[in-house]
This record gives C-alpha cells, sequence and structure tokens, in this order.
C-alpha cells in the first residue's frame, strides 16, 4: 500500500492560502457593494438591483454542484493536476468578467429601458458566478488531496479563511481610500450618485489586478498530489488480498448518491447555510444600513465593514484554543450572539467588533473536510437561499424606484434586526440538532468496494 504524503511545507501551506484570495476579494465586493451600486449609483429600481444578484447566486448554485461532480470525475488538464485544471478555468472566467458587472452598460444612454440593460449585465454575472464557482470548489477539494490527518485540514481550512478575512479587509480598506480621496470629483454631497461611478469601476480593476497576483503565486507554489484513493487502493507486492482478522477492506470515498442517504449530509446542509445567511445578508445590506436608515456619510460604508472584519481576522487566532477548552460546537454557537444581537445595540465601531468575532466563529467550524460534490452541495443550498431572502426583502422595499423614503430609514433596521437575529435562531436550532445527533457517516458493506469513476480528461 503506498506511503502517505509527508506533511506540507510552510511555503506550501502559505502558497494554497493564496489560492482563493481572488474569490474573497469579488465576493467581498459582491455581497457589499452590488445593492448599493445599482440601487444608489446607476439608480435601477431595489428588483431589478435584486434581480441582478438573484440570477447571480442562482447561477453559482447551479454551477457549484455540476463543477464538484465534473471536477471528482475529471483527470484534468494533461499533467496538470485536476483541482487546479479548474481553479485555473475559474480564474480567468473572473478575471474577464468581474470588471464589466461594476462598469456602466457600454452603449447604454438615459433613454436605455433597465430591463435592457439588465440583459447586458446577466451574462457577465453568469461567467462570472461560473468562474467563482470552478475556483472555490477547486480549492476546497484540493485539501484532502494536499493533507491526510484531521489537523492538517483543519489548520489549512484555518489558513484559507484567515486570508478571506484579509481579502474583505483590503476591498474595504481600498473602498475607503477610494472614497475618502475623491478629489471633489462628487463635489460637496455626502451620499451615493452618479459621480462615484468611478469608485466602483476602479475599485473593480483593483480587485482583479491584485486577485491575479495571489492566483498566479497559488499556481506556481502549489503542486497537486495524486488522488488519495491511490494511498489506500494500490497494493504492493506482498499486500494480502483478504484481510486477516477483523479489519474492515479500505473504504474509497463515496459517490454522490451515496452521501444523499446520509443524514449527516444534511444537517451540516442546514447549519452551513444558516451561518451563510447571517454573513451574507448583513454584509449585503450593512451598506444600505448605513447610508439609508443612520444617514452616514458614504465614506461609512467603508469604515465600518473594515472594523467588522479586522476584528474577524483578528479573532481566527483563537480559534484553536477556543476550540480546545470548550469544542467546536459550543465555540459556534457563542459566535451566534454577537452576530444576531449587535444589530439591536447603537451602531459603533464596538457593534463591529462584535459581529466580526461571530461570524469569523462560526464559519471557521462549519465546513472542514470532504469531496467536491459534499463542497458543492453545501454551497448549492446557501447561494440560492441567499439568492432568494434577498429578492424577498427588495420585493417588500416600501418605495422601490427612489433612492430612499420616510419607509426606507425603519425598513432596513427591521432587515439588519429580524431577518439576521431568525436567521440566527434557525442556526441555533440547527447546531442543537447536531450537539444532540452528533454528525457521523454510516458505511455501508455494499458501498465499500465500488470502483472509483472513470477519470476524463478536462482539454
Amino acid at each position: 500500500m503506498a506511503e502517505p504524503p509527508p506533511p506540507l511545507s510552510g511555503p506550501a501551506r502559505l502558497s494554497y492560502s493564496l489560492g482563493h484570495f481572488l474569490n474573497d476579494l469579488c465576493a467581498s465586493m459582491w455581497f457589499t457593494y452590488l445593492l448599493v451600486y445599482f440601487h444608489a449609483v446607476l439608480g435601477y429600481s431595489t428588483t431589478h438591483a435584486g434581480a441582478l444578484l438573484l440570477v447571480g447566486q442562482v447561477a453559482d448554485g447551479v454551477c457549484t454542484p455540476l463543477v464538484g461532480y465534473e471536477s471528482d470525475r475529471s483527470a484534468g488538464c494533461g499533467r496538470y493536476g485536476r483541482r487546479k485544471s479548474w481553479h485555473l478555468v475559474g480564474t480567468v472566467c473572473v478575471l474577464v468578467s468581474f470588471p464589466f458587472i461594476f462598469n456602466p452598460c457600454l452603449g447604454c444612454t438615459e433613454a436605455t429601458p433597465q430591463w435592457a440593460a439588465l440583459i447586458y449585465f446577466i451574462p457577465f454575472i453568469v461567467i462570472f458566478q461560473f468562474g467563482w464557482a470552478a475556483t472555490q470548489i477547486s480549492h476546497l477539494s484540493l485539501i484532502p488531496e494536499l493533507v491526510t490527518t484531521d489537523h492538517e485540514k483543519v489548520e489549512l481550512t484555518a489558513f484559507r479563511y484567515a486570508f478571506t478575512v484579509a481579502a474583505n479587509i483590503t476591498v474595504y480598506g481600498v473602498a475607503w481610500l477610494l472614497l475618502h480621496f475623491q478629489l471633489g470629483h462628487s463635489g460637496p454631497t455626502e451620499q451615493l450618485g452618479k459621480p462615484d461611478i468611478h469608485v466602483f469601476r476602479n475599485l473593480a480593476l483593483i480587485v482583479v489586478a491584485v486577485g491575479a497576483v495571489f492566483s498566479l503565486l497559488f499556481h506556481l507554489g502549489t503542486k497537486e498530489r495524486r488522488h488519495p484513493q491511490a494511498w489506500l487502493l494500490e497494493p504492493e507486492e506482498h499486500t494480502p488480498l483478504l484481510q486477516k482478522g477483523h479489519k474492515s477492506p479500505p473504504r474509497p470515498l463515496l459517490l454522490w448518491k451515496h452521501w444523499l442517504r446520509e443524514p449527516a449530509f444534511y444537517q451540516v446542509a442546514m447549519l452551513y447555510m444558516a451561518t451563510r445567511l447571517i454573513v451574507n445578508l448583513s454584509q449585503t445590506y450593512i451598506a444600505m444600513y448605513l447610508t439609508n436608515s443612520l444617514m452616514l456619510p458614504k465614506k461609512f460604508i467603508a469604515t465600518i465593514p473594515l472594523v467588522m472584519y479586522i476584528s474577524g481576522f483578528l479573532s481566527s487566532f483563537l480559534m484553536k484554543p477556543i476550540n480546545r477548552w470548550i469544542g467546536r460546537n459550543v465555540s459556534s454557537l457563542g459566535g451566534m450572539g454577537p452576530a444576531s444581537r449587535c444589530n439591536r445595540a447603537p451602531l459603533g465601531l464596538w457593534v463591529g467588533r462584535a459581529l466580526g468575532c461571530g461570524m469569523r466563529l462560526m464559519l471557521l467550524v462549519s465546513l472542514q473536510h470532504s469531496g467536491a460534490f459534499v463542497y458543492g452541495a453545501m454551497s448549492f443550498t446557501d447561494k440560492v437561499a441567499n439568492g432568494v431572502a434577498v429578492m424577498a426583502i427588495q420585493n417588500l422595499h416600501p418605495c422601490p424606484t427612489q433612492l430612499c423614503c420616510a419607509g426606507c430609514v425603519e425598513f432596513y433596521h427591521w432587515v439588519m434586526v429580524v431577518v439576521t437575529g431568525g436567521v440566527a435562531v434557525i442556526a441555533t436550532v440547527c447546531l442543537c440538532c447536531i450537539m444532540v445527533w452528533p454528525i457521523r457517516v454510516r458505511f455501508r458493506e455494499s458501498w465499500q468496494m465500488l470502483p472509483p469513476p472513470p477519470h476524463r480528461q478536462l482539454c
């Protein structure tokens, strides 16, 4: 039987952690500024702005499990690993499509109907979401192929999410600089409007430029290893055909249809969906809440999220001792308190710190390991649920065709309190269920000797 690979070196771990930085940069800008850009800057109705986000989330949700399924079956491009091949395809798609989303419709005029402009943006959004899904799934699926022990998997996941927070800090820091040093382009106004188009266009260009550099470093520094099934199934010369004693035969990875029969699959999917909904909805509506409910100047749409994610980054260093002292389930449950309660408090920097720490604690313990299909299915529930929730909220807006009215002041307040708080209650119930009925995967004898699926060349 083949020897398991040696532990990853420090530079290899760092190189792997850089592979999702482009995705994280784009996701931060997508969730935080998409609705603000299309509604407050370009002047689209709340329904049309929400429709664009819904299209993106549905496209991402559909592409994610399909990419995961194909990523498990393909053999890669030539001698390039199958995961890195999909990662490269996804990176190219993101780089060529994302700048067009945060740039006005080319060829459109003031007389162009909004529905026509929406049709212009949809292809770029779909290409971007396909690329984002391909990059995300291939990068997550590399974890069990690079390392074998649970400790190493948890460590790589923690490194990955640390760079996720660093990406958010980068986006909000650059956004703050662009908004703070506009040099009079937007005049004396402190509110968002069409003069701020160039701010979001430049932010998108900076995001893809920085992300491209980090993706290049990932591809140069990460060496994909053989599929871990090879370590289990490859016999040596003197390996007996039948195992002696009561040792069970080697078990290959479960096929996708087997995961659908596992109760643990749905337990984790519900918990992951709920925790991601809290994070994404808070991130999506924080800018609208700051500018419309609290009437703060536009620079605060970067300042407050920046404080939140700096706090999240600092809390990530506390995860190892917290998990060791009180366990992962309890630490995740404790993280939901600040995340659900902070919107009821006066909005200040300490509130940002509480929300940032709460979101960080939950995300680090939701996903740890498995194959591409499992990651894809988890993300499918997350993306589609988020898109449907945003579209429902947008349809309830009291003044959909105006920038803001008297009703929207309280509207965004209740979105940040009732919606995110309600989802936090659901997440707490899911976590309590997992604590009562622990997650375990049931192996059946009929699954153990299934041959691996045939691999297809990606190119």
